[in-house]
């Protein structure tokens, strides 16, 4: 995926990158996988922002994407690759032999016109979907389930990808993007593959405009706000008063461990730090 730089004219534009959309082949989307998706702009049902700096931005849709992949030994074919707004990755629509129709992540190297299938017996091929006890130690995966049956959740990101490090009984170690090593299932379903878009990293914002675009508000610092509005707020000197960093509700932002899920814990191996 080529990135496009500008000239320098403005300031924007003088470290704005775009991407050049030259691996996309449909431009429409398939209708009958789409579904309307409301903006709440950070707000619950009561009202009240719970979410900051959300709001505005382009209308999107939602794109139904199956992390399931459970539809086994049914031959589909890679009929277009498109543009998600809502993810970092490239979706394939899949046509089955069978007439249906389903959106997946696009894995790296993936073509118009390739087959793909899903099941144990399938061959290790990039798209298609296996239990990982069928996959060889040291293949390279993404969108692989935490449970069986319940979804990818872990390797679903723009050039993200998963390493089966071994197997010991019912568990596998898995080598994940940010470096732990965790204990999964092995008849949860992986992909083989590394999730495509890998230069989506490389793109520069360039300009507040394009966050607005998103649906991103200003964020403003703590420093700069009053004592009322913030525990960071000062009148004089914007100076904290000596107190360590907190965030808008008082919960400390450095060094301080937010992971409470004790019941997994003994699935990690390693952790990422």
């Amino acid at each position: 995926m080529p990135i496009k730089k500008f000239r320098p004219i403005t300031p924007g534009r003088r470290s704005m990158t775009v991407d050049t959309y030259e691996d996309i082949t449909k431009t429409t989307p398939e209708k009958s996988l789409l579904v309307k998706r409301k903006h709440f702009a950070g707000r619950n049902s009561y009202g009240r922002i719970t979410m900051r700096h959300k709001g505005g931005g382009n209308r999107t849709f939602i794109r139904m994407v199956d992390f399931r992949r459970d539809k086994l030994n049914v031959p589909a074919k890679v009929a277009a690759i498109e543009y998600d707004p809502n993810r970092t990755t490239r979706l394939c629509l899949l046509h089955y032999v069978d007439g249906e129709k389903r959106y997946i992540v696009a894995p790296d190297g993936i073509k118009v016109g390739d087959m793909i299938v899903s099941g144990e017996n399938a061959d290790i091929k990039i798209g298609n979907a296996l239990p990982i006890r069928s996959i060889p130690v040291g293949t390279v995966i993404h969108c692989v389930e935490l449970k069986k049956g319940s979804g990818a959740k872990l390797g679903r990101t723009a050039g993200s990808s998963v390493i089966i490090m071994a197997k010991e009984g019912e568990y596998a170690h898995l080598k994940l993007p940010s470096g732990e090593i965790r204990l999964v299932d092995i008849n949860c379903i992986g992909v083989i593959g590394q999730v495509g878009n890998l230069d989506h990293e490389n793109i520069s914002i360039g300009k507040a405009g394009r966050n607005r675009w998103k649906g991103i508000r200003p964020t403003v610092r703590g420093i700069a706000m009053n004592p009322c509005d913030h525990p960071h707020g000062s009148q004089v000197n914007h100076a904290k008063g000596g107190n360590h960093p907190v965030s808008f509700s008082n919960v400390p932002t450095k060094g301080y461990k937010t992971r409470s899920n004790k019941a997994t814990d003994r699935f990690i191996v390693k952790r990422r730090r």
